[in-house]
């Protein structure tokens, strides 16, 4: 593929509440980036939309990609999976949200695609585009000795008022939308992640424990139907030297996707395909979650026991 230009035109692929408060706005700020066009499965939102930045609007998905560089994706993971091999096959270089799929099968697909048309990708996961994580994460890897670590991730998005609210979390719940941030940042304090433990607790509660290939384990812990009094999110890892917290999340969006959406953009004129936070990453934790569901689903099935609720939990002492 021929080298990417100076200013890397994007199009910005969805219209919802995170396109609009969050991709749009850092589309249109970020040096070498220029927000050229919009697409959405809904028309009229998408000329809305293009119209407050100056943008055009395509309802033919093929018409918009002929019009970009790059692709900002901001559409559920279903969705994306299928649109960004398509886009990547094109030739167009990839920013893609979390998950980048909702299947194993879906998720590898869209690796390969990336890999067979050598476009780059980058994939948003939040804190790992923050200067004090990078700061941190440096820090903890080069000391070691660490031998585990803990995210708690107390979610409110699907309270009625919640602009996250949306069907895909109302399917997929914290499993698929918070917890691959933690399985991500587990990674990239402890090391690969080999396989997964995991189980349910209260309706979309979901518990993960992380079995990493320098032998250590951590655990997550995901919900979006958490209280509002207990919301909130904490990381941190635990080994000979005590604790060592991920920073607080200032809540910067914005200016966490413009170092993302800068770093797809240096890729994309240099000819690099390889990033620390690319479509691989994204396809190795969509299988870490999907191990996960079909674990919780195949515990499910088998609680309460066709006696009802009276009988012991497996592996109790019903005497």
């Amino acid at each position: 593929m021929t080298a990417a230009p100076r200013t890397l035109r994007l199009g910005l692929a969805g219209t919802g509440y995170w396109a609009r408060s969050t991709h749009a706005p850092a589309l249109a700020s970020t040096d070498g980036v220029e927000l050229a066009a919009v697409w959405g499965r809904n028309p009229q939102a998408a000329r809305d939309l293009a119209a407050r930045y100056a943008a055009a609007s395509y309802p033919g998905f093929g018409d918009f990609l002929a019009a970009v560089d790059a692709v900002a994706f901001s559409v559920p993971p279903d969705v994306q999976a299928g649109l960004a091999a398509q886009a990547a096959a094109a030739g167009k270089h990839l920013l893609l949200e979390k998950p980048v799929a909702t299947s194993r099968a879906g998720a590898a697909r869209l690796a390969e695609a990336v890999a067979d048309a050598r476009v780059a990708s980058v994939v948003f996961f939040t804190a790992l585009f923050r200067p004090d994580v990078r700061s941190w994460l440096a820090q903890v890897t080069g000391q070691g000795g660490w031998a585990g670590g803990s995210a708690v991730w107390l979610a409110t998005s699907l309270a009625e008022t919640s602009p996250f609210n949306t069907p895909w979390r109302r399917d997929k719940g914290g499993l698929w939308d918070v917890a691959p941030h933690a399985v991500a940042l587990l990674e990239a304090s402890l090391g690969p992640v080999l396989s997964v433990t995991a189980d349910a607790g209260p309706p979309d509660v979901s518990h993960l424990i992380l079995h990493h290939a320098s032998g250590v384990t951590s655990t997550v812990t995901a919900t979006l139907r958490a209280a509002e009094a207990a919301e909130g999110f904490e990381l941190y890892l635990w080994g000979e030297a005590g604790r060592s917290a991920l920073p607080a999340d200032p809540n910067e969006p914005v200016s966490q996707l413009r170092v993302a959406l800068a770093e797809l953009a240096d890729n994309a004129r240099s000819g690099a395909v390889a990033h620390p936070c690319d479509v691989h990453l994204g396809r190795r934790v969509t299988a870490v979650l999907a191990s996960a569901e079909e674990q919780i689903e195949r515990n499910s099935r088998g609680w309460p026991p066709p006696s009802g609720p009276a009988a012991s939990p497996p592996g109790s002492d019903p005497a």
